[in-house]
């Protein structure tokens, strides 16, 4: 069938409904990824979705195309990603979220683990072509059962999560499905939790379900100075990424909540390497250091990160974007909720534990920066860059994923996104005047390879 290549990113599917995706796309695919799983020795796979409207639809059809390919589906209903992450680490080797994760609500999608890994770039291209070219398998066996993974899944976190002292939350869920989860979660671990949004509501009507974006922690900051809670986490759409937002209203990069994890894991896990992506922080490698592991920078995208995990045995890793990745003590798979626990756990053995927070190593930085290019047009635009890119020492220049230059005093960072046709941006200075540098010295090499060059804020 023909199928609009465009939903078939480098991560995940992802596409607006019902134009590029529906629900005879979503079968299509259920017949491609069985066949595949078929293929690999894998015969049961489990399906979860978000909260979003068009879910049920395209889960049930989704389901239909993996029973008719003769596999066991095992159907988890409304989870959070991670959710259906441990139910395809637990019942399991193979899972498929329905969720269109932070993207508007009249997107839907589909993230993928086959065999006990996350799929991406050219094995989703894979599942495209299968789909092009009605190659999916057709053969009996299939059948479905459903499984509620709630209960297993709190009791994993709650019996693994202790905190030092009790405390007081402000939990914005932004009406994506972790609020079904999230809050009960932290009352079981001890916390007085105040909710906010936790209706489970695919219209988002409050605010858009991404604490990635400033102006989407708003409520939560207002509820923190109303409440007297002592710190609030907000979660995405699909409840993978975290935000952390102090009494005093300051958001909490992921890249300062890794300094954070990193030391209380590496207290544990001497010598470990520890992941992170091209957007963090350059104050986080010498924090890595300094409590005794290897920092390691990757490229940004959260199948590419696990993937490295696995081959270097790594016990965590985190993304800008908010994705945190814990191999120690859990199962290497990205979950805002776990992610929220982890950090109550360190975070309770202070008495202060804003002080805490704000006393993180930070630097002045841009958020993530957008250039809107044509299709096609960032990855020819970043190799021009990485070929005319030259920079008197001591600039050091990363080409691990688009061009990023790193001088003593902060860094700059172009690079291709993944998943649409944007250049990413950012710039840190360790003073406002070295990033007022850097960012010139950046944008004027842009401006020579992209003269139209626009920058606009992230929409991610």
């Amino acid at each position: 069938m023909q199928v609009a290549a465009s939903i078939f990113k480098a991560y995940d599917i992802r596409g607006v409904v019902p134009s590029t995706l529906n629900e005879a796309v979503a079968e299509a695919l259920g017949l491609a990824f069985g066949t595949e799983a078929q293929r690999q020795g894998e015969k049961t796979v489990a399906v979860g979705r978000d909260g979003r409207l068009s879910g049920p639809g395209l889960a049930a059809a989704l389901v239909r195309g993996l029973v008719a390919a003769g596999i066991e589906v095992i159907d988890i209903g409304p989870a959070t990603t991670p959710m259906l992450y441990f139910a395809a680490a637990t019942l399991c080797r193979s899972g498929i979220q329905v969720t269109g994760s932070h993207n508007p609500k009249d997107y839907n999608g589909f993230k993928m683990v086959l065999a006990g890994k996350a799929i991406y770039g050219e094995e989703i291209q894979a599942l495209r072509r299968c789909i092009e070219a009605d190659a999916g398998l057709r053969q009996p066996g299939g059948s479905v059962r459903t499984v509620d993974v709630l209960d297993d899944y709190t009791a994993r976190i709650v019996g693994d999560v202790k905190l030092a002292r009790p405390m007081k939350l402000v939990v914005d869920c932004g009406n994506g499905i972790a609020g079904a989860s999230a809050p009960a979660l932290f009352r079981a671990l001890g916390c007085e939790v105040v909710e906010l949004f936790s209706e489970v509501d695919g219209n988002f009507p409050n605010h858009h379900p991404d604490p990635s974006k400033p102006e989407n922690l708003l409520d939560l900051q207002k509820a923190l100075r109303e409440t007297g809670a002592e710190l609030g986490l907000a979660f995405d759409g699909d409840g993978d990424r975290l935000g952390i937002v102090t009494q005093s209203g300051q958001n909490i990069y992921p890249d300062r909540q890794m300094i954070l994890f990193a030391q209380d894991v590496l207290s544990r896990v001497p010598g470990g390497n520890i992941l992170f992506d091209v957007k963090c922080s350059q104050r986080l490698a010498p924090a890595i250091e300094a409590a005794g592991g290897v920092p390691v920078i990757y490229k940004t995208g959260h199948s590419l990160i696990k993937a490295r995990m696995k081959e270097l045995d790594s016990p965590l890793g985190g993304e800008m974007s908010g994705h945190i990745f814990f191999k120690e003590r859990w199962f290497g798979f990205d979950d805002g909720s776990y992610a929220g626990a982890r950090l109550l756990e360190i975070l309770s053995r202070s008495a202060d534990a804003n002080a805490v927070l704000e006393g993180l190593p930070s630097s002045h930085s841009t958020p993530e920066l957008n250039v809107a290019c044509a299709e096609g047009e960032p990855h020819t635009v970043v190799a021009t860059l990485v070929e005319t890119a030259r920079f008197a020492a001591p600039a050091q220049i990363s080409t691990i994923d688009g061009l990023r230059v790193d001088w003593p005093d902060g860094f700059g960072l172009i690079r291709a996104s993944n998943t649409t046709p944007v250049l990413v941006l950012r710039f840190e200075g360790h003073t406002p005047e070295a990033l007022h540098r850097i960012e010139g010295e950046m944008l004027a090499l842009l401006k020579a390879v992209k003269p139209d060059a626009v920058v606009g804020a992230s929409a991610h």
